[in-house]
């Protein structure tokens, strides 16, 4: 016999809505389907503290129509300036579920995101993510 496997709730698990007009227009298409979803943060200025990951998830959840269920997996943006105090906190909090690398240029709104030769120089952050 043949197993079936449903997914009655599935998890969008890269998420890019972007911010304002757009997010408003894209989001619903998302929740519908989805319950939850990991928000990438590669805005203009990016996600790179709790604080802005929560105004964020803010205007993300009032984009979300009342008729549907979801719940927004915020991240924070690896910049230089992400110390190890900074993942503490993030952890702590609860808001933060994870941190995005972007290279420097490799994609949409990834200018300030760390080149792969200046990974040395973000390794504490790094390693204060595996201690959380």
């Amino acid at each position: 016999t043949m197993a079936t496997l449903e997914i009655t709730s599935p998890d969008d698990l890269h998420l890019h809505v972007r911010d304002g007009n757009m997010l408003k227009a894209v989001l619903p298409h998302t929740t519908r389907i989805f319950s939850r979803a990991i928000i990438m943060p590669n805005l203009v200025p990016p996600v790179s503290t709790v604080q802005l990951a929560k105004e964020y998830r803010e205007r993300v959840m009032a984009a979300v129509p009342a008729t549907d269920k979801f719940e927004a997996l915020m991240t924070l943006f690896l910049t230089h300036n992400l110390t190890p105090d900074d993942i503490k906190a993030a952890s702590a909090d609860g808001t933060v579920k994870a941190v995005k690398w972007y290279p420097a240029g490799a994609t949409t709104n990834s200018g300030g995101g760390v080149k792969e030769t200046d990974l040395p120089i973000v390794l504490p952050t790094l390693q204060a993510m595996a201690e959380v």
